[in-house]
């Protein structure tokens, strides 16, 4: 790997952090619960946007290598938060709370799928 690609994605999972920070804050203020809705906010946003750009990857050359890296691993990963859904999973079953605990994996687990489903078709429908 290049430390161009390195630096791409460094920069780029410097500025999805703080995204991730700013959306989940944001998400749970307006959406106070039990059920963490921030970060299955980051999560479907997240997805979604990575299927709309795996499709520009796949239908356009615009993009080189280090923009593919920045935004992809470096924004979209910092972007969504996996280790944070497994661990707020993990304490609401650890703390009895099993039906919310399967409606975060699941809502996370088919949510994000669906959503990177529909980028990937909706960019795919309009760079056809």
């Amino acid at each position: 790997m290049s430390w161009q690609t390195i630096l791409a994605i460094g920069s780029g999972g410097f500025i999805g952090a703080i995204l991730r920070a700013y959306l989940n804050g944001l998400i749970s203020h307006k959406l106070p619960h039990d059920l963490p809705y921030g970060t299955l906010g980051v999560n479907l946003l997240g997805s979604f946007i990575m299927g709309i750009l795996i499709a520009y990857f796949m239908y356009t050359t615009i993009f080189p290598l280090q923009a593919k890296s920045f935004l992809s691993t470096g924004i979209l990963g910092a972007l969504t938060t996996y280790s944070t859904f497994a661990i707020e999973s993990f304490l609401l079953i650890e703390g009895g709370h099993i039906f919310l605990a399967l409606a975060n994996i699941s809502l996370n687990a088919f949510g994000t799928v669906f959503m990177a489903g529909g980028g990937f078709y909706i960019a795919k429908y309009f760079l056809k």
